[in-house]
Order: C-alpha cells, then sequence, then structure tokens
C-alpha cells in the first residue's frame, strides 16, 4: 500500500449533520498527523441498530456506543482499519455535552482512526487526561480550525 486510502459510507437511513467529505477530510489528517503517509481506513457511519449489533458481538455489550474501531494491520505494516461511527448516538451525545453535533461526529472519527492507529486510553476519569484524548482533541481542533462549514 503506497497510498492514503479512506473510504467512508453512511448507512441507510442515517441522517448526518455534516457531508460525508468531511468526515473523510478529519480521518486524512489525524491518519498524516501521526506521520503515515500510507495508509487504509474505512469509516461507516451507521444508526443505532447497527453499532449495537457490533458492540454486542464484538465487545460483549448491551446497547448502542458512539464509536468502534478494528485495527487489520500487523505490527510493521501501513495502518488498516475499520470504523464505525454510531451517528445518533454521536447527535445524542452533543446534545447532552452542548456541543456542536457535527463536532461530535468528527471527534468520534478521529478517536476511532488513532484507535486504529495504535492508541489506547484507560476507562474512567483518567481517560480524558490520557495521550490518546489529548491528541484527538488537537487533531480536531486543527480540523476545525481548517472547515469552513462547506
Amino acid at each position: 500500500m503506497d497510498e492514503l486510502v479512506v473510504d467512508v459510507s453512511v448507512g441507510e437511513g442515517v441522517a448526518l449533520p455534516l457531508p460525508a467529505e468531511q468526515v473523510e477530510a478529519a480521518v486524512r489528517r489525524a491518519v498524516r498527523a501521526e506521520g503515515h503517509e500510507a495508509a487504509e481506513i474505512s469509516v461507516a457511519l451507521v444508526g443505532d441498530a447497527q453499532i449495537a449489533e457490533l458492540n454486542q458481538d464484538y465487545l460483549d455489550h448491551e446497547g448502542p456506543t458512539d464509536v468502534i474501531s478494528f485495527a487489520l494491520h500487523d505490527e510493521g505494516e501501513a495502518p488498516l482499519g475499520d470504523v464505525y461511527v454510531g451517528v445518533p448516538q454521536a447527535l445524542r451525545q452533543a446534545a447532552e455535552l452542548g456541543v456542536d453535533p457535527r463536532e461530535e461526529v468528527l471527534r468520534l472519527a478521529v478517536h476511532g482512526t488513532l484507535h486504529v492507529l495504535g492508541y489506547e486510553h484507560p476507562e474512567g476519569e483518567e481517560r480524558m487526561e490520557s495521550e490518546m484524548f489529548r491528541r484527538q482533541e488537537e487533531i480536531l481542533r486543527s480540523v476545525l480550525a481548517g472547515d469552513t462549514g462547506s
């Protein structure tokens, strides 16, 4: 793999608060910000039913969640992975947190991408203090700063 390939798909019936191209651009920025020129990342923007099924099947957790990612490459290989963003959950979280729904969807796409790139974070309160979350917010700020809203 010699190039950066990002494929974004929108699940049937999923109402996005932003163009899918903005999600693609955010994922590209995250990959490049972490020093990778070649990678293949697939991002699926899905509804509650699909993300709940993935959550149950792969993580043994019940109900919808915000993001699930799968790194599919071996160490030393170019990053390859799948990111699933639960859009309805992202919209609920945005409302609860008082943030723009577009920002929350982008945040989750970047978060999932960082997991594919090898980042991990602790659970609980330390989560927000982790290197991964600091990096996520730095990348998100750069994405939003370059975002003209078009």
